[in-house]
Parts: C-alpha cells; structure tokens; sequence
C-alpha cells in the first residue's frame, strides 16, 4: 500500500490514500481469525444492542455457539474502540494530563448549520483485519463535513478530518465528542481552541445527543460496509467515500422532511418530482 521506494514521500502517499500518517509507521500486533470473526460479530451485535456491555454481549455470543469468555470479549471492545452506550452520571475521570470539558447542548435547540458539529470513530470490518473510521457531521443537517480511516486509534486521524473540516467549511460555534482519549489529547484541543470553538463532551459511554453520530454509523455499517467484504484499506477508503457521496447528495432523510443533508446544509432547493 505504502512504497517507500516511491518518488512521493510517505506523508504525501498517505494524504493521497486517505489514511493517518502516523498510522503508516505503526505495525499492528496480529489478530487471529478466530479474534476477527468474533469482532465482527461484536460489532453487529452492538449496531443492534448498543446499552449492552461486556457481560452481555458475552451472553448474546454463547447463545449463538461462540465460545468466549468475558475477559476476551471485554479486551476485544477495547480493541475496537466500542463502550456499552447508556445515561450515567458523569464520573468518569481523564486520562492524565488530559482535561475533560462540560457538555454545552443540554435543552439548547439546534437550529442551523454550524451551529453544532459532532464526531465519533467506529470500527470497520474487513476481510482479514479492520479499520477504523472518524467522521465530522454537522448536527443540524447531518452532513459529514469530513472523515478519515486508520489502522491505529491514535488522535492523527481525527486532528486531519477536523483540520479538513474547518478548511472547507469554515467553524462551528460548538464541538461535541465523547470523552475519547483522541478528542481530550493536548494537540486535539489545541485545533478548537485556538480557533475559539466551544467545546462540549458527553459524559463517558453516555446515550445523549450524539445518537446522531451512532445512527450515521448504523447507516454506513448496514448499508455499505457489512454488504461489502474489503480485502484493503485502499479498497476500504473507495467504498467508504463512494457511499458518503451518496449520503450526503443523494439520500433523503425523513428528519429533513426528505431533503439531503446537501440540501439542507447549503439551502438547496428539492428536485421537482417528475410525474409518471
């Protein structure tokens, strides 16, 4: 995927493949089949059953002949990235040295675009590894503004699709994450921060409003990646942004009174329906 001996340097290869450059140094430690197919069926199981935790997503997995213990089924959701997604009181406590911010959207109305942008990370499945994938979607209109793919769960990738983000669109008033050691890292906030954006994040593992992010990735889960068996991360990156397109362009959404998030982002008027 990465030739070193090309005339392109690795940080301008991996611009062009859509992927980290901090990625394109790491070597993932291996996983074994038995471990992929178990975290790909993790994986649906929390799209269906997003409140379940490590106790019962274990359950869920013996009951369909899996033989899997609860410490391996916690330590491969730690892997992929995924928590049990549930209203709790806030008590969970930053990494070191990394600071927490409130959560900003509680009883506000979001009412156009900019105002609120969102951004998770999910993990994609592929045929013999996996992925993940952080994306930007402004909350009002459900666009995603940005995204990017890695193989590591380090804050490069998600720095870049902000840093995308902000150069095409301009800024929001507010920034919502979770509390992810990504979106709490020093260089993280230092991207908002210094361009004077309001920063809000859920409470850790927190069910609130960014379901709207949780909802985009059971769209592009169920509606491109899971019909799809992607042999690389190149081939990942095409079918990922080929199916953006379309949710951005092409795909109303009934909470738009079947507008496109194009549409609603940039005040698009709707195709005239042509009569039969």
């Amino acid at each position: 995927m990465i030739d070193p001996a090309a005339k392109l340097s690795i940080s301008r290869q991996a611009i062009v493949l859509g992927i980290s450059r901090g990625s394109v140094y790491y070597r993932p430690r291996p996983v074994s089949a038995d471990d992929l197919k178990l975290m790909h069926r993790i994986d649906k199981l929390h799209m269906e059953f997003p409140f379940a935790g490590s106790r019962m997503l274990q359950g869920l997995l013996v009951q369909e002949g899996f033989k899997a213990g609860r410490l391996r089924v916690s330590t491969l959701m730690k892997l992929m990235g995924i928590e049990a997604l549930y209203r709790k009181p806030n008590t969970s406590k930053p990494a070191p040295g990394h600071k927490i911010y409130p959560y900003l959207l509680r009883k506000s109305p979001i009412t156009r675009p900019n105002q609120v942008w969102a951004m998770d990370i999910t993990y994609i499945p592929m045929t013999r590894g996996f992925i993940y994938l952080a994306a930007v979607l402004d909350w009002f209109t459900r666009r995603v503004l940005s995204w990017r793919v890695s193989i590591t769960l380090e804050a490069d990738f998600c720095i870049e699709a902000v840093e995308e983000a902000l150069a095409r669109h301009g800024k929001p008033e507010i920034f919502n994450t979770d509390q992810g050691s990504q979106f709490t890292s020093t260089d993280f906030i230092k991207v908002l921060a210094s361009r004077e954006i309001k920063i809000s994040m859920d409470g850790k593992g927190a069910w609130r409003d960014n379901v709207f992010v949780e909802r985009l990735w059971r769209t592009i889960k169920y509606e491109e990646v899971y019909l799809r068996a992607y042999a690389s991360v190149p081939e990942a990156r095409v079918g990922i942004g080929r199916y953006l397109g379309f949710y951005n362009s092409r795909r109303p959404h009934s909470s738009l009174d079947g507008k496109t998030p194009d549409q609603a982002y940039f005040n698009l008027p709707m195709a005239k329906t042509v009569a039969a």
